[in-house]
């Protein structure tokens, strides 16, 4: 499996979600009965894009991974108040439900990332002399 692929492409998928988070984090706000926590939903968003630039600038990292799963942590902590103010809105679930899918996905290419290239943080290459 390559692993610096995947990790590109989840770092496509999160500018893609942090945007949508950014553009429409009243519709997701008012979807997931948090109409008052709007600025919440633009943080999350603005998170997601911070981890897709770091993905894409270094996709053999594990860290920009970690720091996904971190912040799907975030989410599903989020989510988890959420279904406990509103236990029937199925958009909620369905969100909690998509985040662990998603969680699992980035911890898999994470550890996979640490075997495979041993790069759980950036080294710098140096010239040899």
């Amino acid at each position: 499996m390559d692993y610096k692929k995947l990790s590109f492409g989840l770092g496509v998928f999160s500018l893609a979600l942090g945007a949508a988070e950014l553009l429409a984090s009243r519709r997701i706000a008012r979807a997931l009965d948090a109409e008052g926590h709007r600025n919440v939903v633009k943080g999350f968003g603005a998170r997601e894009v911070a981890a897709g630039v770091g993905l894409l600038a270094q996709p053999a990292v594990a860290t920009g991974m970690w720091n996904r799963v971190a912040g799907d942590a975030m989410d599903l902590g989020a989510l988890g108040l959420a279904a406990r103010n509103s236990p029937r809105n199925k958009a909620i679930w369905g969100a909690i439900a998509f985040v662990v899918g998603a969680t699992v996905l980035d911890a898999l290419v994470a550890v996979g990332l640490d075997r495979t290239t041993g790069k759980t943080l950036p080294v710098r290459e140096t010239a040899a002399a």
